[in-house]
């Protein structure tokens, strides 16, 4: 069983940065995929960005790219996305997820077995 728990959202104006940070407890991590989704009101879920945790493969979403990094610290057991530029668009709850998946990053919800409660990120005009 892997437990996660998100941390570091937060209100921010356009053009600002946040970090959010997933602490990850349980299961052997060197197996899992973890991924960033975010949801914003009435839409689905959607997939952020992803890193395999033993060879650190990294996905980004296009809306993302160049502006979001994924990162994984193994002597602290988390997973950052530092997020830059933000704007309205990028307004959600945002969630860490986990997978097994050592090589592949996985880009659905569907595809992941452990989620966190999410973090609420707003982001004003």
């Amino acid at each position: 069983q892997v437990h996660l728990v998100e941390s570091g959202g937060g209100s921010v104006q356009a053009g600002g940065s946040l970090n959010l940070s997933c602490a990850v407890a349980g299961g052997d991590l060197y197996k899992y995929c973890m991924g960033w989704f975010r949801q914003a009101p009435g839409k689905e879920r959607e997939f952020v960005a992803g890193i395999t945790w033993i060879t650190e493969n990294i996905y980004y979403a296009d809306s993302v790219k160049g502006r979001f990094t994924i990162s994984r610290d193994k002597a602290r057991s988390t997973v950052e996305l530092q997020m830059n530029s933000l704007n309205h668009e990028d307004t959600a709850v945002y969630y860490c997820a986990a997978v097994s998946s050592p090589l592949v990053v996985r880009r659905t919800p569907a595809s992941y077995e452990y989620w966190g409660q999410g973090t609420q990120v707003t982001v004003s005009s």
